[in-house]
């Protein structure tokens, strides 16, 4: 499976994004789905992620700003990001995995499949 992200780029506070990630021509069903992100000398956190039944999880630090979503026919997952900050910068990855349970969806060696990673940069 190879997943390719796109849709990053630098953003003024307060806008928006939307970031896409596809998988390659096939569909992830029964895949869970997430999007993580890296910040410039921190650790790589979990953003928001579909599990594998369909239910939506998201991270405390976006609830509310953050919708992830995807296609009908599996084969593509999005994240549209709102209200942006400057703690969003952060080089943001999308990541699936079949075998990942839902007490491990926020958990980035749960998976086994991952993105290149595309750039989110948002100036104050």
């Amino acid at each position: 499976v190879q997943l390719q992200a796109s849709g990053g780029g630098l953003v003024q506070t307060g806008g928006c994004l939307r970031l896409s990630c596809a998988a390659s021509g096939r569909s992830l069903k029964q895949y869970a789905w997430s999007w993580f992100r890296q910040a410039a000398g921190k650790e790589r956190e979990f953003v928001a992620g579909f599990t594998r039944s369909g239910g939506s999880v998201y991270a405390d630090s976006v609830m509310g700003r953050f919708t992830i979503s995807r296609d009908t026919a599996k084969t593509a997952v999005f994240l549209q990001m709102n209200d942006l900050k400057p703690v969003d910068t952060a080089t943001y990855y999308c990541a699936a995995d079949r075998n990942v349970i839902n007490s491990n969806i926020r958990t980035q060696s749960a998976y086994h499949y991952w993105g290149q990673g595309t750039q989110v940069t948002v100036s104050s």
